[in-house]
């Protein structure tokens, strides 16, 4: 039995055999080909492509029906690749000129291409270049008549192992055999964690090196658990039996949750708490809806943009989505986060200037001011949407109040627009911030008098307060949702909240665990948005809590040294409030 570690990025577990899939392509040689085979092997290329665009236009249509557009127009980028005259032209003219075979010609393209994308300082083309990769491996794959993800011989319940995953490599997989994935690569924002999610996979990234360790095995015994984000190959029966039972109470206990979710969300003394869900895809609606969120918290939109990458979603589309929002999360409110593209978010395409350093760049906010061309787009539906229900706007990465100021400018243009135009909206819409950077949460009783709501981002909170990159094994340990300097700059925002009167929740990962739901309402939370999933166990242990003792308990904890001390001083205390 061998244990290894790396990072959850889609809770669950799984139990199965693990299959090893390479995406790197192998080495490729150059053949001299004799020139009366020159156009047999043309032909050859030719064919392999038109095989690899059957490949991705049915996959396309079948994700349409399946999951929607908005996941399926992940794959129009790469159609697009493969259906440009100037790149198969190129590809041709090697074979011929050259005289070699056709991997090498393809590749040799795909090499010339990638260095002029290095040479041109414009993201949209350099990010390019990922779907550069996948249609080269697709092609070649159908040069050599290999079929890199054949499960028709191999049994249920396998776990994908793999060095990388393309977007279109998980929905075929993840909507056949598997039930879950270990990635070497990638990251929690990754096209792939967006598709495990939606799908309910469990998946765990950063498995250095398990793939070298699998390539020569076939179907080896392993158990995942994508919460932990633990990975244990070969497990001995008195193991495997304990991640059985353990895969059992959970989905009893998930059916026990379901039970009483129509039970209000409010503690022993009655303090009521409104847990709210975060979307990412239009699918997790009804999820959200089944487990009895009080709305929506959070719409990450930018993954609107991430679906129709490499095309800008349009106006229509933008309206039609958020009306669905709105709608769904009735009588309740829908708070639309306004795009925050770049970092480490996908589609960068909008943004037109290579930086050293995107995550402290020009994103969130920034990038929507910067480039208001883009960002009127969405803003013109934004506040269209209004008429539908409570739809509420908030801004990302809110450092300096001069942005809100210049937001609330723009806003005033675009219905003075939409006004002349004659189409209808709403002047009173909410808007927020996200306090996320710990400038802002300094500053937020100045924040609050421009806005009418707050939302704590957590995880850009605390990662920015503590220096710590959680996706980054080196220093994930560190990263300390109850060190007591969060626990201060917590206390401080909400207070500031409060004394201005205007709303204020939280919309981080530290909302939606259920050990820390004391601790939040100690700081005088009473809005929790949470992942669909997890809002009966919040809703769950609210009803388990005696509000009254919370804010002292809580302002003891922001006085001891450690995270540590500050976990077995809380557990003391609410377990002794609980049986008082």
């Amino acid at each position: 039995m061998q244990t290894l570690q790396g990072i959850g990025a889609s809770e669950g577990i799984a139990i199965g055999a693990a299959v090893c899939i390479s995406t790197r392509i192998g080495d490729i040689y150059q053949i001299p080909v004799p020139e009366n085979e020159v156009e047999t092997e043309i032909a050859r290329f030719l064919e392999a492509v038109e095989k690899s665009q059957g490949e991705i236009k049915r996959l396309r249509d079948r994700v349409g029906d399946e999951m929607g557009d908005e996941l399926a127009g992940i794959f129009d980028a790469q159609a697009l690749v493969l259906s440009d005259s100037t790149f198969l032209d190129s590809v041709i003219h090697h074979i011929r000129s050259e005289r070699v075979n056709a991997e090498w010609a393809l590749q040799e393209t795909v090499s010339e291409i990638q260095a002029r994308f290095d040479a041109i300082d414009t993201t949209y083309l350099r990010d390019r270049q990922e779907d550069l990769r996948h249609v080269c491996r697709y092609v070649i794959q159908g040069l050599r008549g290999i079929h890199l993800h054949q499960l028709s011989e191999v049994p249920d319940g396998i776990v994908i192992v793999a060095d990388d995953l393309s977007p279109t490599d998980a929905v075929r997989l993840g909507r056949e055999k598997v039930i879950g994935f270990v990635i070497e690569h990638g990251s929690a924002t990754s096209h792939t964690t967006i598709i495990a999610r939606s799908l309910n996979l469990p998946a765990v990234l950063g498995v250095s090196g398990i793939n070298r360790m699998l390539v020569d095995h076939a179907e080896v015994p392993i158990v995942i658990d994508g919460s932990t984000g633990q990975v244990i190959l070969y497990p001995d029966a008195q193991t495997l039996a304990r991640y059985e039972t353990t895969l059992a109470e959970r989905r009893r206990a998930d059916l026990e949750l379901l039970e009483d979710i129509e039970l209000p969300s409010e503690t022993t003394d009655g303090v009521g708490v409104q847990v709210m869900a975060n979307i990412d895809l239009p699918e997790e609606l009804e999820d959200s809806q089944r487990f009895g969120a009080a709305g929506i918290g959070l719409y990450r939109s930018e993954f609107l943009y991430i679906e129709r990458s490499p095309k800008l979603p349009s106006e229509e589309e933008h309206l039609a989505i958020y009306r669905r929002m709105v709608e769904a999360a009735a009588p309740h409110p829908a708070i639309i986060r306004t795009y925050d593209l770049g970092g480490r978010k996908i589609a960068r395409e909008v943004m037109e200037t290579h930086e050293a350093n995107p995550v402290l760049g020009l994103r969130g906010i920034r990038l929507t001011l910067a480039r208001l061309d883009i960002f009127k787009t969405q803003l013109r539906a934004l506040i269209r949407a209004t008429i539908y229900g409570d739809l509420r706007i908030m801004l990302p990465l809110v450092t300096i109040p001069e942005e809100i100021i210049e937001f609330r400018r723009v806003s005033e243009e675009v219905m003075q627009e939409l006004d002349q135009e004659g189409l209808a909206f709403r002047r009173d819409f909410k808007l927020g911030v996200m306090i996320e950077v710990p400038a802002a949460a300094m500053i937020s009783d100045i924040m609050a008098r421009y806005v009418d709501f707050f939302s704590i981002g957590t995880n850009d909170l605390i990662q920015y307060a503590l220096a710590v990159d959680r996706s980054n094994e080196h220093v994930a340990s560190l990263y300390r949702p109850l060190h007591p300097g969060i626990l201060r700059m917590l206390r401080l925002i909400i207070r500031n909240a409060d004394e201005a009167g205007i709303e204020v929740s939280m919309c981080g990962e530290m909302a939606g665990d259920p050990k820390l739901t004391a601790v939040l309402i100690g700081c005088g939370l009473r809005r929790l948005s949470v992942s669909p999933r997890r809002v009966p166990a919040v809703k769950r242990q609210v009803r388990m809590l005696t509000s009254a003792p919370l804010e002292a308990i809580v302002d003891q904890c922001a006085q001891l040294a450690t995270a540590e001390e500050i976990e077995k001083y809380l557990q003391e205390q609410i377990s002794a409030a609980n049986t008082s």
